[in-house]
């Protein structure tokens, strides 16, 4: 994203005088003891058994559909258990089972979540390379790990898991319980989350959760420069089916006014609607953190939220995914009713994929879908599935300690909140009172981002190596009381093959 230099030339004297900076609160510094507990572990062996895990998992079958997430919920136990931590599976319909395992605290401070989900979407074999299919979790000779949920979100659901590893082999003082939560059915239904939310939660009762998110991505918002985009907010949908009702009839006499005909110039007054534009306030903040890296005018710019409205809105306007984060979004995704090439049906219908900003109730958004409809009284909505977005305050230290760790010594990289364009698991549990903030901490191109949902799916033993170091870091930051011994010499990973039964 790049500012055009005339205009910044022409209106820099406004930007420097006439908007003032973004409010930015102290940073939340943890105690200095705690870094012992960053350097007791030998990142690079610690790196090599991460991957070693996430490849067999990768190798767990749980493409939802049918998803069979038991499978994988099974094999994270096992792994757990032999490292002395317990486990239960709970399960919301036959084989559809969400994970929970906890590392007990002393209770001084609520517990926090970390959670994945154990399902992966569907692919297409035909279109990865060869032996490095889907469901192979091949390690290739650059260090690439491939498979389906490499990124979304086995990846992340790896380096959560070692995580409680090394907290329990290290043997750290926690002040809250640490808790693992994997589930089921994130990509298709929420059926897992659900489940453990209206079911299970008495007994688990997080106050704050680390989930799936923003990545580090490089070249986001300049190419020299990487962008990590923690959660903070999420939208909310409401999925729609419009419907144009007519008189059937033979497909050989055109006819006015018949269904197919009503549809599209209903579809066509929807796709002439104009956008109401409303920035979320984590946009300025994460702008704010980039700016402060830049110099001259781009710092000038990205740190002033007035200079960010009016000069960032036609360049994040331009780009559809920049653009779902400052408007609610209605999408048309499909279409059904047709029976034959020469039979005019009684009824054809529009599917509509609308996400609305917090803020934005289900209601509201169907009211303006009629709206923008009500010429004709044959067009009639139906209601899929509606959910209210959501947010979480992030000035908080859980959020600060992954905003510090995700960009730690880097001047070439800045951390800052956001707001989702989707909606994950999250959505359920921030009703429930939680704090919950989302990040991947992996550092990827536009380019590996785009293999979430699509071919190729991949993620390097680095980033899982880094991320791992940064996800452990922000954990023992907010959870673990200082004062704890810690080995002289780093701790090396133990070599074992996580398919393999315990010693």
């Amino acid at each position: 994203m790049r500012i055009a230099t005339s205009l910044l030339i022409v209106l820099a004297p406004f930007v420097m005088t006439a908007c003032g900076a973004v409010h930015r609160p102290l940073a939340i510094e943890p105690p200095a003891a705690l870094e012992g507990y960053h350097r007791a572990v030998d990142w690079s062996s610690a790196g090599q058994e991460a991957s070693g895990l996430l490849s067999a998992y990768l190798q767990v079958d749980t493409v939802n559909p049918p998803g069979n997430e038991t499978r994988g919920a099974e094999f994270l136990a096992a792994v757990l258990a032999r490292e002395g931590i317990d486990s239960e599976i709970h399960e919301f319909a036959p084989g559809r089972g969400s994970l929970v395992a906890r590392i007990p605290g002393d209770g001084s401070e609520a517990p926090l979540c970390l959670m994945s989900h154990i399902d992966v979407v569907t692919s297409e074999d035909s279109f990865w390379p060869e032996g490095k299919g889907p469901l192979s979790g091949t390690i290739d000779d650059e260090g690439v790990i491939w498979g389906r949920g490499a990124l979304d979100m086995k990846g992340m659901g790896a380096i959560e898991l070692m995580t409680m590893v090394w907290i329990k082999r290290l043997g750290l003082p926690l002040k809250r319980d640490v808790v693992l939560l994997a589930v089921a059915d994130e990509e298709i239904g929420g059926g897992g989350a659900r489940n453990i939310a209206e079911e299970h939660w008495d007994e688990i009762g997080c106050s704050h959760m680390i989930n799936e998110g923003g990545f580090g991505v490089r070249g986001a918002l300049f190419e020299d420069h990487t962008v990590f985009a923690i959660s903070v907010a999420e939208k909310g949908n409401v999925w729609v089916r419009m419907t144009a009702h007519g008189e059937p009839g033979h497909g050989s006499t055109p006819v006015p006014d018949r269904a197919p005909e009503r549809l599209m110039k209903a579809a066509a007054k929807i796709a002439e609607r104009e956008p109401v534009v409303a920035f979320y306030p984590a946009l300025y903040e994460l702008f704010y953190n980039v700016g402060q890296q830049r110099a001259g005018l781009e710092k000038a710019v990205l740190t002033r939220p007035l200079s960010v409205r009016m000069l960032l809105k036609p360049k994040l306007m331009d780009n559809p995914v920049t653009a779902a984060m400052i408007h609610d979004t209605i999408n048309l995704t499909g279409l059904e009713g047709a029976l034959a090439p020469n039979v005019v049906p009684a009824a054809v219908s529009a599917i509509y994929d609308c996400r609305l900003l917090p803020g934005t109730t289900p209601e509201q958004m169907l009211a303006e879908l009629r709206r923008l409809v009500e010429h004709d009284p044959n067009i009639s909505f139906e209601v899929i599935q509606a959910k209210e977005g959501n947010g979480s305050l992030w000035d908080d230290p859980v959020y600060r300690a992954l905003e510090r760790h995700a960009a730690e010594g880097r001047e070439d990289a800045a951390a800052g909140p956001i707001l989702s364009i989707g909606f994950t698991d999250s959505i359920y549990f921030r009703k429930l009172g939680v704090r919950a903030y989302g990040i991947i901490p992996f550092e990827i191109t536009g380019e590996e981002l785009a293999t979430t949902h699509g071919h190729r799916e991949r993620v390097s033993t680095d980033n899982v190596r880094e991320g791992l170091r940064r996800l452990y870091s922000a954990v023992v930051d907010v959870s673990c009381h200082p004062g704890h011994a810690v080995p002289a010499e780093p701790v090396m990973a133990p070599l074992w093959h996580p398919l393999e039964p315990a010693e």
